[in-house]
């Protein structure tokens, strides 16, 4: 899975030089370049307050209290490792419940409410689709967008459903499959693993916080899409929300089909050029807004990673080292 990781992004970030390439470096580059330093600013500082949403949301799955800080900061540690190396989501996911296991709050809780979390996203994100698909709609009925947007939101509501059904059942399946494999030397794993399950069927249970958490999240994509047109207006763009929020809505059906591919790296670019054509949006304008997001990403990705492995390395340290402060 690692070498695949790595060839996907290989092949991402290919694609994304070959289009920069096509529609220009430097047409791109002016555009991007042209929201200036204050603007940039301004921009990444709205991403944090965006994950102050989306710890809200992760923080409406578990029961614990007084944890939304630490829950923020695994939700950073989560989009940082997804957006800044090349990992899958599922490397993020992992890498967000650890940072908070380290602090206090269980493994099989701490990995149960990011799954949890996962899947409340995943619904919040249909909604925004929906929303995105009835304002393309409204704006534009014949656009030929429109028939594959309905055909992604249908499957994206079937893969939800089966994604939260293998949730509820997928352990008794690994559980069998490894006492046949491997009989009694999986006892330890089976052990964490049926923790992990009843943690996992407890956190649905409470569909009161599930559906809290997904209406949080579908807030929070409507702050993506806000962004997003936040992004555009910065390099000029003369569109208004509506037509971004539905840019930003379609654009979220290829980056979810593209899940195995590391930081959706070229496939986000493509995605924006050629969606944003269809709304009437320069290409190179377009990859500025993608290129304005990454370097985003990665002004505040980098930081929260050094920040988290410093606190990796320090327990290590203690944990190594008896009665080291």
């Amino acid at each position: 899975m690692k070498r695949l990781s790595i060839l996907f992004a290989l092949a991402g970030l290919a694609l994304a030089t070959a289009l920069i390439g096509w529609f220009g470096f430097d047409r791109v580059a002016a555009a991007t370049l042209s929201v200036g330093w204050v603007g940039f600013a301004g921009f990444a500082a709205l991403q944090m307050l965006l994950f102050g949403i989306l710890g809200l949301a992760w923080n409406a799955i578990i029961p614990a209290q007084g944890v939304l800080g630490l829950i923020t900061w695994g939700r950073m540690v989560r989009d940082s490792v997804a957006n800044c190396l090349p990992f899958t989501l599922m490397g993020g996911i992992l890498a967000g419940a650890r940072s908070i296991s380290i602090r206090g709050i269980g493994w099989p809780l701490a990995l149960g409410s990011s799954v949890v979390d996962v899947t409340a996203e995943f619904l919040g994100q249909i909604a925004f689709i929906a929303l995105g698909l009835v304002l393309l709609l409204l704006r534009a009925p014949d656009s030929r967008l429109v028939a594959p947007a309905a055909i992604a939101l249908a499957a994206a509501l079937a893969v939800g459903a089966s994604f939260v059904w293998l949730q509820l059942g997928a352990t008794r399946v690994f559980r069998a499959l490894g006492r046949r494999l491997l009989g009694d030397q999986l006892a330890g794993a089976t052990a964490r693993l049926d923790a992990f399950q009843v943690e996992l069927n407890a956190l649905y249970n409470r569909s009161a916080r599930l559906a809290l958490s997904t209406a949080i999240h579908f807030i929070g994509w409507v702050a993506t899409g806000c962004l997003g047109w936040l992004a555009y207006r910065l390099l000029g763009a003369d569109v208004d929300l509506p037509s971004v929020l539905a840019l930003e809505a379609l654009l979220q059906v290829l980056l979810t089909a593209a899940f195995l591919v590391p930081g959706a790296i070229g496939v986000q670019e493509a995605g924006y050029a050629s969606i944003g054509a269809a709304f009437g949006l320069p290409p190179e304008l377009s990859l500025g807004v993608s290129l304005l997001r990454r370097a985003r990403d990665l002004v505040l990705g980098v930081p929260i990673l050094l920040i988290w492995q410093f606190a990796e390395a320090r327990r290590t340290m203690r944990t190594a080292i008896p009665g080291r402060p």
